[in-house]
């Protein structure tokens, strides 16, 4: 038997104690979601799941594999998280839009293991997050181009029951889709969405072809695909042509190769584990201040005092308030694991501000690595 066969043999060995031990833990996270489903605690534990990798990395003798480890680890507590949502339920995960729409392809990378539910509006998916149809929403919330959504920022703002799970960056390659057999002299006209053909115009102007302007990308490629006009092209993702049974004639044809969306996982706030502030979290909150002179000022010194880096501000018009606003921040946490350092800087600020609500505190990253 050569070097390589034995420790193939090797490795079957092992896998074949893997999954007998996967069987083991999974049975036993099905009596941690009977728990919970008992005692209404939430599914996610930020705080649990750091002290378990934090432990079993330890355990390694050869530090070498201990980060290998604890991406193991982060995905088999992620596939635990999905079995506990399916066998309590809450396994329902909203997006606006169709499949192979962004929203979609980032709520399929985000929650693999959910059932996805589309709907037509941004305003339904939060009031299907509001009245418990769906236990996750997953939004667009800004991009590295466009700037922030304003309107899913003014739904945050309305709907007080609801907090941000998390954020992910899902990089936007666009790509012009065709019917099989069509050739790019066959097309004449190219469909999307406003926002896609903009990003795409030199691409576009350069091959002469004209535009129409659709709801959305994925919907312009399955109007493409049910059309059967080989004249006719759509700008949407790969993973939408691999859906609706086109063929790319043309990869990222959107001008900007750093086109990036960051999106928003929105839950009930009753459902949402409180989560300490650690190295690369973020902490996001609304707040209101009195229309003087200084007072927004004494509440960014707040948060520099605090040791929060604000690292985004926005200011939105207040509903049925003429000419005042609230504002939006986006804190990068201090290094540390004291749910005390949020505490102390709400405390801090309720006392210059009008208003202050925490949206959460989230990790950030990109769609892939946030399961």
């Amino acid at each position: 038997m050569d070097q390589l066969q034995q420790a193939r043999e090797t490795i079957d060995e092992i896998d074949a104690q893997m999954a007998a031990l996967f069987e083991r833990r999974m049975e036993a996270v099905g009596q941690v979601a009977q728990y919970k489903a008992a005692t209404g605690k939430p599914v996610f534990d930020a705080a649990r799941e750091d002290v378990v990798l934090a432990k079993n990395t330890a355990r390694l003798h050869n530090e070498e594999l201990r980060p290998y480890y604890r991406h193991v680890l982060q995905e088999m507590m992620a596939v635990s998280r999905a079995y506990q949502r399916k066998l309590l339920g809450r396994d329902v995960a909203a997006y606006q839009g169709v499949q192979g729409a962004w929203s979609h392809i980032a709520l399929t990378r985000l929650f693999p293991f959910a059932r996805a539910r589309a709907f037509d509006t941004w305003a339904e998916v939060f009031d299907a997050v509001a009245a418990g149809d769906a236990s996750f929403g997953v939004l667009p919330f800004e991009n590295s181009n466009a700037g922030d959504v304003s309107t899913v920022l003014d739904l945050l703002y309305a709907h007080p029951e609801l907090s941000v799970a998390r954020m992910c960056d899902l990089p936007i390659r666009q790509d012009l889709l065709a019917l099989p057999g069509a050739q790019l002299s066959d097309i004449r006209t190219v469909i999307s969405h406003q926002q896609a053909l903009a990003q795409s115009s030199v691409y576009i102007k350069s091959h002469g072809l004209a535009t129409r302007v659709w709801g959305n990308t994925a919907e312009a490629a399955r109007y493409v695909a049910e059309t059967g006009d080989k004249s006719l092209a759509a700008i949407a993702s790969a993973q939408t042509a691999e859906l609706y049974g086109l063929q790319i004639l043309a990869e990222g044809v959107n001008e900007d190769g750093d086109n990036t969306t960051r999106f928003i996982v929105i839950t009930r706030t009753d459902a949402a584990a409180p989560v300490p502030p650690a190295p690369g979290r973020r902490m996001a909150m609304l707040f209101t201040v009195d229309h003087k002179p200084g007072k927004l000022a004494d509440v960014i010194r707040l948060i520099g005092e605090q040791g929060f880096n604000m690292e985004n501000i926005k200011s939105r018009p207040l509903p049925h308030v003429s000419f005042e606003y609230y504002f939006y921040v986006q804190l990068v946490c201090p290094d540390t694991d004291a749910p005390a350092t949020c505490e102390a800087l709400v405390q801090a600020m309720q006392k210059v501000c009008r208003t202050v609500r925490v949206l959460g505190v989230f990790a950030t990253g990109p769609a892939d690595e946030m399961q």
